[in-house]
């Protein structure tokens, strides 16, 4: 009974660690310019789960399931934006590389603006600061240049 346990264990433990790969069928294009537009459109969309990858350049599973929803929606007629609209509806704004300017998203296209503005105007007070407490209070000479 004994080697019957380990025989189990094993085999258990082996199934366990084996790689599971999924191998998806390759997407079928009907000619060159729906590869083209499938490229375009799939680069400028995002992987929901690898969230700094755009979709084409994405290994994740969800990302094999979107390219292929977008290369239906594009075998359906359906335009660049329609694609769009259905994964917005589907997955948030963030499945876009550039959200539309709405309420939700205004801080997304003004924050980086707005940091940029403090952080000129902080390093011109701080420039401003040095240089007038350098103009009341000049540096004494090195002994360098004696």
């Amino acid at each position: 009974m004994n080697g019957l346990r380990r025989w189990l264990l094993s085999v258990l433990l082996a199934c366990s660690v084996w790689p599971v790969t999924a191998t998806a069928a390759p997407l079928v294009f009907s000619d060159t310019g729906q590869e083209a537009r499938f490229h375009a459109l799939t680069a400028e969309l995002r992987c929901v789960q690898c969230q700094n990858q755009s979709l084409a350049d994405s290994d994740a599973l969800i990302a094999q399931d979107m390219r292929r929803q977008v290369l239906t929606l594009m075998q359906q007629g359906q335009s660049d934006s329609q694609i769009r609209a259905y994964l917005v509806q589907r997955y948030g704004q963030f499945v876009l590389y550039r959200p539309a300017l709405s309420p939700a998203t205004i801080a997304l296209w003004l924050v980086p603006g707005l940091l940029l503005i403090c952080g000129a105007l902080l390093a011109w007070r701080v420039i401003a600061r040095r240089q007038h407490l350098l103009a009341e209070h000049p540096l004494p000479p090195s002994g360098d240049d004696w």
